[in-house]
């Protein structure tokens, strides 16, 4: 079978930073859509399959524009620019991870990485109630804790309030030593970390004495109106539908809640449904609340962990299937 190429103008400015080391970020192209990459004259010359050949023109060309925008590639960017060009959702990607969501103290940008995080910067900015759905690694926390800090600084707000259900794994708080702070502190830690980071932890120690930023647990919430605040709640697939609903009505004038979880990570007991998955299914519709489900695809951490939450997606879906084929 005769073989068919195609030839895609680089740029002399960015050829060096999309071939990468070695021309590794070409070779890595090459082995996952299964053609030949090579340069030539300013060129990446693609050949194989004609099918496959076009596939991974709009791929280069997609890649060079993300460089063009002066955006790293690496391997995680190319892989996940191949995937959602396989879901046939790669247009315009490269405008998802130019805009800065929030800079921490170190003067480090922190942008979207997926398309599902832009989606998600984006609802926070225009809507009051969002709900942040998806597995773990997908910075459905990071981005908010970010998004709270810029509203923060820039006087939007008052207040930047945190909580999550003290239930974990099964395990009580009563079962950890110390008083109340010791013991819900190994649940709030991954917020600390991330407050830390934005605005450096000499500030934050500040904030948190002035309290600017309160971190709490879920049952400090009743019987409060928060006002002038940015409200997250973490954790939130382990909220009953009775604390959700105290939760929601605590919202006052100026305010924004960030809602986030993954239904996949249930640790209540049997019988009892998630807050969660209550909330986003009967709130739909509602003017000022978005849902935005973030998937595998969103995973920003080890790209093994993708492998994984896709994994165990498909193991439940299997199991889901086979209960209904029984019933």
């Amino acid at each position: 079978m005769k073989k068919f190429e195609v030839s895609v103008k680089i740029s002399e400015k960015i050829l060096g930073e999309f071939l990468g080391v070695f021309d590794e970020n070409l070779n890595l192209i090459g082995r996952e859509l299964d053609v030949t990459c090579f340069v030539d004259d300013g060129c990446i010359k693609i050949s194989g399959e004609k099918e496959k050949v076009l596939f991974a023109e709009s791929v280069v060309k997609t890649l060079s524009e993300v460089v063009k925008a002066s955006e790293p590639l690496d391997k995680s960017r190319i892989l996940y620019c191949i995937e959602m060009a396989r879901s046939g959702d790669i247009s315009g990607i490269e405008k998802t991870f130019s805009g800065v969501v929030a800079i921490t103290s170190k003067g480090k940008q922190i942008k979207p990485k997926t398309v599902g995080q832009k989606k998600y910067v984006d609802a926070i900015g225009k809507n009051t109630v969002i709900f942040g759905v998806g597995p773990a690694g997908t910075g459905k926390t990071y981005l908010a804790v970010c998004m709270a800090s810029v509203a923060y600084k820039q006087k939007q707000i008052e207040k930047i309030i945190l909580t999550r259900p003290a239930v974990e794994a099964g395990e009580k708080l009563g079962f950890l030593p110390g008083d109340l702070q010791n013991k819900v502190d190994p649940y709030l830690r991954p917020l600390y970390d991330a407050l830390s980071e934005m605005f450096g932890f000499e500030t934050y120690q500040k904030l948190i004495e002035k309290g600017v930023i309160e971190i709490a647990p879920l049952a400090y919430m009743r019987g409060r109106t928060l006002s002038n605040s940015f409200i997250i709640l973490d954790e939130a697939q382990n909220t009953t539908k009775e604390q959700m609903k105290m939760f929601l009505t605590r919202l006052g004038e100026n305010s924004k809640m960030v809602i986030t979880g993954d239904v996949t990570q249930i640790d209540l007991p049997v019988g009892k449904q998630s807050g969660l998955t209550h909330a986003t299914s009967i709130l739909k519709g509602i003017d000022g609340v978005e849902t935005v489900t973030l998937s595998h695809k969103d995973v920003v951490r080890n790209p093994l962990v993708a492998e994984i939450v896709k994994a165990y997606t498909k193991y439940e879906e299997k199991s889901q299937k086979e209960l209904k084929n029984e019933q």
